[in-house]
């Protein structure tokens, strides 16, 4: 069977629609998830700055797989693409509810915290309807231009079936990187996951195979984040009562509880981000481990309502067939049969081992930061890295990159190690898109607060000796580019 070749692409089109053969774009946007989504809507009023952005995918989609009933969000709903940076801005949640007319609905429902499905049909509602998004795109390669100044931006247009039909190329003076996360899956299960067969799973495709896993007689969850909690507490609601066959494994200590106190949440400001960053290298990549129950843990409202649905079962005598297992690691696993799949677990409190066979395992296991070095492989030579030999990230959320370079490359939710454990949270979006923004244009399109946060992360700085001047207050930038 013969293929025929791609077709060559027009030239990518800017923010208004016509054709730009010769001037690069303002900035390139490279994946339309909740993050670029957010930059984009920000972007959109700014009518002097030409943006594109890609996605491969035909359509915008978040987290599909978790979208169980009845599940919220761990934010309120202030944190959403834009509000915090533009609360009169159109792409706001509460415009959208305008638009869809359910503000009275939603006023009375008093809800703070958003259904998730509610919030991907929010997204999803934006993405339909700014100008500046180009889904079926899949970009293939980055270069730099030294003689346009500008960065070349390969892409491939794909057809419905994800097949390349048509292939483009822009430049573009600036980029903003927003490719997402990759769901992590163990290394001793990693062989079994990709098996074509095997019932093991990650739980960002949970929901593709409920029914499925509900005819499992002995499913065993692992991972005790939320979406862990999520799945155990969706599973046992369905199973009947005495039969539920379920095994719930966690590496951590604890099936814990969010940190949800008002202090607490301060971590995720804009104050807190600073201070982090202003951290020494060292001082971060240790702080960030510990820091696992202000983003990894469960929502207190979850786990009450597992041990409601767990007390419930036993108001008969007895007790139901679920156990919860923390601080046990899988050492290694394989298939028992070809249906089974056997697991090789290590308490690491007691220093003992068991075997633990099931039907269907469940990888509630999280996700990774998705790796930039294959899409950014042609600029490696001009990127700067840490001791580890990640890329140093400045504190307005751009690469350090060679000074022959005059374009700047943004990075949204790929920069944990420099910017802390807010890196991933939806109500730093609007805030990091802002900043974005304000960096690129080198105006201040969108005033943001210099103080954000009651806590005071560290001391002030003294001027050194001999010298006078201002201690900087808390929440300026304490350190420089870099």
């Amino acid at each position: 069977m013969t293929h025929t070749p791609p077709r060559e692409a027009p030239l990518t089109t800017d923010t208004t629609g016509t054709t730009a053969p010769d001037e690069p774009l303002d900035l390139v946007g490279i994946g339309i998830g909740p993050f670029n989504l957010s930059l984009a809507a920000l972007a959109h009023p700014l009518t002097h700055l030409r943006t594109a952005f890609y996605d491969q995918r035909p359509n915008f989609q978040w987290h599909h797989g978790l979208l169980i009933d009845g599940t919220t969000l761990q934010v309120p709903f202030l944190a959403d693409l834009v509000t915090l940076a533009d609360p009169a801005s159109p792409w706001s949640f509460l415009n959208y509810l305008k638009t869809r007319e359910r503000l009275f609905p939603f006023y009375f429902a008093e809800r703070f915290h958003l259904h998730r499905a509610e919030y991907d049909a929010y997204c999803r509602w934006v993405s339909e309807n700014l100008p500046a998004l180009h889904f079926g795109h899949q970009i293939d390669a980055v270069r730099w231009n030294p003689e346009r100044e500008a960065f070349e931006v390969d892409f491939a247009q794909l057809d419905p079936d994800g097949e390349a039909e048509a292939l483009g190329r822009t430049y573009a003076r600036n980029l903003v990187l927003g490719i997402g996360t990759t769901p992590h899956v163990p290394v001793p299960l990693r062989p079994l996951a990709d098996a074509p067969g095997v019932p093991v799973i990650h739980s960002a495709d949970y929901l593709d195979h409920r029914d499925r896993l509900l005819t499992a007689d002995r499913l065993t969850i692992i991972g005790a984040g939320q979406s862990g909690a999520e799945i155990f507490l969706d599973q046992l609601r369905a199973r009947p009562a005495g039969r539920e066959g379920l095994h719930w494994l966690a590496r951590t200590p604890a099936f814990a509880p969010m940190e949800y106190s008002k202090i607490g949440l301060e971590h995720f400001t804009p104050d807190y981000t600073r201070y982090f960053h202003s951290l020494p290298e060292r001082v971060r990549d240790a702080l960030v481990p510990g820091q696992w129950q202000l983003h990894k843990a469960i929502d207190h409202d979850t786990l009450a309502a597992i041990h409601d649905e767990l007390y419930r079962r036993t108001l008969d005598g007895g007790w139901p067939d679920a156990t919860l297992t923390p601080g046990v690691c899988v050492r290694t696993a394989g298939r028992v049969g070809n249906t089974k799949v056997e697991l090789h677990l290590d308490h690491t409190q007691q220093g003992t081992r068991t075997r633990l066979t099931a039907d269907a395992v469940i990888l509630a296991t999280g996700y990774r930061e998705r790796r930039m070095d294959t899409l950014l492989a042609a600029l490696d030579p001009y990127v700067r890295r840490d001791s580890s030999e990640r890329p140093r990230i400045d504190v307005n959320h751009r690469l350090v990159l060679d000074p022959s370079v005059t374009g700047a490359i943004y990075v949204q939710n790929a920069e944990t190690h420099t910017h802390g454990v807010g890196t991933p949270d939806l109500g730093l979006a609007a805030w990091r898109s802002a900043t974005i923004l304000n960096s690129l244009t080198d105006t201040t399109p969108y005033p943001l607060p210099t103080r954000t946060a009651f806590t005071t992360f560290g001391l002030p700085q003294a001027p050194p000796a001999g010298r006078t001047g201002t201690v900087p207050r808390q929440g300026s930038t304490l350190v420089p580019r870099g």
